[in-house]
């Protein structure tokens, strides 16, 4: 008679790979981050064992606040950018076959199958002063001198908003397909406008989706520091260019292993409020 296998060893036997993999290349990491970030930088850009809460209390200079305040003003720039198109986009969808639904929501993803950095430099193309966008508008006469496009806080929105736009669709047309087709065709048969359609019916059922969309387009926005070099031309500074350079030009890395703690525990409160606000957006929805 074969025996059987217990349940526990199964389930133990088949995470193993799973916890091996988030222990040696997440949680350890991050300790060691973590250890980093109370050490003391030397003059020779290593550290030595000297332990220290400096690195931590130099994050709060007004230096570096403005520099975290400002980025988190472009990641709450980029979120709204991205409500405002997927929402239309979203809605656009549902008059569509399922069959279409399918094939546009492909072509939304299609390029993103593409490194991001060379869609990055794709952008460079058609922003910079020479690139396809300043050709094609002076060549119709509509400007007589290049748009300063890149190299600025525009470049660096615009590069944001094209990366992290299917973070924010997907949600949201998830949230959107949900909705029960009746209540819309009862608002228009009531005489609701469009809009009327939208702010009560769409909006509010759909709240939960638009939340878990803004949470994962504002945290990379904070951070991603390639975009930022490429099509900010490092004139402006965001959160993750700060952190990148403590490590590679400043040699601070102490302070940047700080920074990289204080980012993190930024997001998991981010986090914790979508724990709690998410589950009552939830709540409401399924109650309209």
């Amino acid at each position: 008679m074969k025996k059987r296998v217990k349940p526990s060893l199964f389930r133990a036997v088949v995470t193993l790979p799973a916890i091996i993999y988030c222990l040696g290349l997440i949680l350890l990491p991050i300790l060691y981050v973590f250890f980093l970030s109370f050490l003391t930088s030397d003059s020779y850009g290593g550290y030595t064992y000297d332990f220290t809460l400096n690195n931590y209390v130099e994050i709060f200079e007004p230096t570096y606040i403005v520099m975290f305040l400002k980025s988190s003003a472009i990641a709450l720039l980029v979120t709204f950018l991205t409500l405002l198109i997927s929402y239309p986009f979203a809605i656009f969808l549902m008059d569509k076959t399922e069959k279409k639904q399918n094939f546009l929501i492909k072509l939304v993803m299609i390029p993103f199958l593409t490194n991001s950095l060379i869609r990055t430099f794709g952008w460079v193309i058609l922003l910079r002063k020479n690139g396809l966008i300043n050709t094609g508008l002076m060549s119709t006469g509509l400007i007589s001198s290049p748009l300063a496009l890149m190299y600025n806080t525009f470049g660096i929105v615009i590069g944001l908003t094209y990366t992290l736009l299917p973070f924010m669709i997907l949600p949201v047309y998830s949230a959107v397909s949900k909705v029960d087709r009746n209540l819309i065709s009862a608002a228009k048969d009531l005489g609701a406008s469009k809009w009327k359609v939208f702010k009560e019916v769409y909006l509010p059922l759909t709240l939960s989706g638009a939340f878990n969309g803004s949470l994962m387009v504002f945290i990379p926005a904070i951070g991603y520091f390639f975009i930022a070099d490429i099509l900010g031309g490092g004139k402006v500074m965001i959160i993750g260019d700060l952190i990148r350079n403590q490590f590679l030009s400043a040699r601070n890395w102490p302070f940047g292993a700080a920074l990289s703690i204080f980012l993190l525990l930024f997001t998991l409160l981010l986090l914790k409020l979508y724990r709690k606000i998410g589950g009552r957006l939830d709540e409401l929805g399924g109650g309209i």
